[in-house]
């Protein structure tokens, strides 16, 4: 498919994991890519094989306000244009809510909460231009609690209201805002938890696709939103997670009673 030919996409977080596969899944639909991070080297690694003529590396700390307006001056620039920017960096500090340091809150809050600000104040006048969208990187994590991650779930729990605000003012207006919510998804960030049998047991019991999502479905699920298949989707926190918000949170009574 070549549903993003001639559109210019910017990608955050690029150089692994949900950002990497994004990137990848814009640049064999079509788009000319910018990609983003804070390590040069992967980014490259990210669109190694791929038409340089149609990327443009851009690394940088996505928490810095100038940082954010160079990026999106320097990609339209280079390209004409911003139809497409997808805010999925971030950084997740876990322990006990005693334990988490002024410094772990702020440096939550920076890259998963105030980039996303940042990047949507520069990104719109653009997108206004060329009736694009912004796709944001959420979390299952921002649609309920979990134990041990107050500072990343009080970022995603704002990511995710600030796309409905977002979407309810800009709709009108041509731009669609929108945001995924992945479950686990297997990353460079998730190898140790992956490395558990108990914790995938876990995990297993409460996912019924009974596995982690692939940064692959997630990417698809992105440039689902950001084509024109979707173009009445606008202010949806959509879930990437095996049915995960399908249960009400109660067990499962067949696997209790020896029948499932």
């Amino acid at each position: 498919m070549n549903r993003f030919e001639g559109k210019v996409v910017i990608v955050t977080g690029a150089g692994s994991g949900i950002g990497a596969s994004t990137a990848r899944r814009f640049l064999r639909e079509g788009a000319f890519v910018v990609l983003n991070g804070r390590r040069e080297l992967k980014l490259h690694e990210t669109v190694d094989g791929y038409d340089e003529a149609k990327t443009l590396v851009h690394p940088g700390d996505i928490s810095d306000e100038a940082y954010v307006k160079r990026l999106v001056e320097d990609t339209v620039a280079k390209f004409g244009q911003l139809d497409v920017f997808v805010n999925n960096a971030a950084v997740a500090v876990f322990g006990p809510f005693a334990q988490t340091t002024t410094d772990d809150w702020r440096k939550t809050m920076a890259t998963d909460l105030d980039s996303v600000f940042f990047t949507s104040r520069e990104a719109l006048p653009h997108l206004l231009k060329t009736k694009g969208s912004i796709i944001n990187v959420s979390s299952a994590s921002g649609l309920g609690g979990d134990w041990g991650l107050s500072a990343y779930d009080a970022a995603k729990g704002a990511v995710t209201n600030f796309t409905r605000a977002l979407a309810l003012e800009y709709g009108s207006r041509g731009v669609r805002v929108n945001a995924v919510a992945p479950s686990l998804t297997s990353t460079d960030a998730t190898v140790d938890i992956e490395k558990s049998d108990a914790v995938m047991a876990a995990f297993r019991d409460r996912l019924p696709i009974g596995r982690a999502a692939t940064p692959d479905e997630v990417a698809g699920v992105i440039a689902f939103l950001a084509s024109d298949d979707a173009t009445f989707i606008n202010g949806v926190n959509l879930p990437v997670d095996g049915g995960l918000h399908a249960s009400n949170g109660q067990p499962n009574f067949l696997a209790l009673f020896g029948q499932g």
